[in-house]
């Protein structure tokens, strides 16, 4: 499955989220989901974050794709994006909990495991791509690549 997820980085502040439910209920990440049909990755990372938080997202700029496999054979391919800002004032929905967190107090043992690994790189504004694997919750094992390795292919915002 494709899928997306897009952090508000501002005034040293990311808008994070408490998932509600789905895939990663009861963790800390940032707003996102799966891409629908005929949707560009940017496209689903705005109307996410509009759907979760009740705002828009300002300044959207790629960052980086994620592949995570997992032991029981669901694999997603995700698109990461960062925002400089967003229109509106977050807002409690049923699917999250939005949080400004300082950038030095990320809760990343809230998080999931390959958060830790590439999310500093997408707030100093490095492009990235990553390879994951998986059983349940456990990560078992990872490649990284930064900067020189961009995919050629990376989808441009509309």
């Amino acid at each position: 499955q494709r899928a997306t997820l897009l952090f508000v980085i501002r005034d040293g502040l990311g808008l994070f989220i408490h998932k509600k439910r789905g895939l990663g209920a009861g963790k800390i990440n940032g707003p996102g989901g799966r891409i629908d049909p005929g949707e560009s990755a940017a496209q689903c990372a705005v109307r996410e974050v509009q759907e979760e938080l009740l705002v828009t997202p300002t300044g959207v700029t790629p960052g980086g794709q994620l592949f995570c496999q997992f032991a029981d054979g669901f694999a997603l391919q995700g698109y990461v994006f960062r925002a400089a800002g967003c229109d509106g004032t977050p807002r409690e929905t049923p699917e999250a909990v939005p949080h400004w967190i300082p950038l030095d107090q990320i809760p990343y043992e809230r998080m999931w495991a390959d958060d830790r690994i590439w999310l500093p790189h997408l707030i100093a504004g490095r492009q990235f791509i990553g390879r994951f694997l998986f059983d349940s919750d456990t990560m078992l094992g990872f490649d990284v690549a930064f900067d020189s390795a961009w995919h050629p292919d990376w989808p441009q915002l509309p």
